[in-house]
């Protein structure tokens, strides 16, 4: 069964006082992270830390391996993309057909030209 990863806030945590760790143990710090799901450690009100159980930890990692590999197939795509368009100035007659374009005015009509070719 998939675990909804629910990313909240630092802010917005359930907290507990590195003291109540010492005072209660970890059986304590367990119990309310197996109420809450999560629980930050805090030192004179600050955040310390953030204990979570071993199931959300997974769901974290499992989360940000999907992410990078989305990124890196968006990146493989991009590259693939612009490889193309570099092999395009790499034919005999690339430069001829730049300057020809270069060379002859841009006529628009009063409209915005958009494409993707070159």
């Amino acid at each position: 069964m998939a675990l909804a990863l629910k990313l909240d806030a630092i802010e917005d945590l359930p907290r507990t006082p590195a003291s109540d760790v010492k005072k209660l143990g970890w059986r304590g710090v367990m119990k309310t992270v197996g109420r809450k799901g999560r629980v930050v450690v805090t030192n004179h009100n600050e955040p310390e830390a953030v204990i979570l159980s071993a199931e959300d930890y997974g769901a974290i990692m499992r989360a940000l391996h999907e992410a990078s590999a989305r990124n890196d197939e968006a990146l493989d795509t991009l590259r693939h993309r612009f490889d193309e368009r570099l092999a395009s100035l790499q034919v005999a007659d690339a430069g001829s057909r730049l300057r020809g374009v270069m060379r002859s005015p841009a006529r628009l009509g009063g409209k915005v030209k958009v494409g993707a070719s070159h």
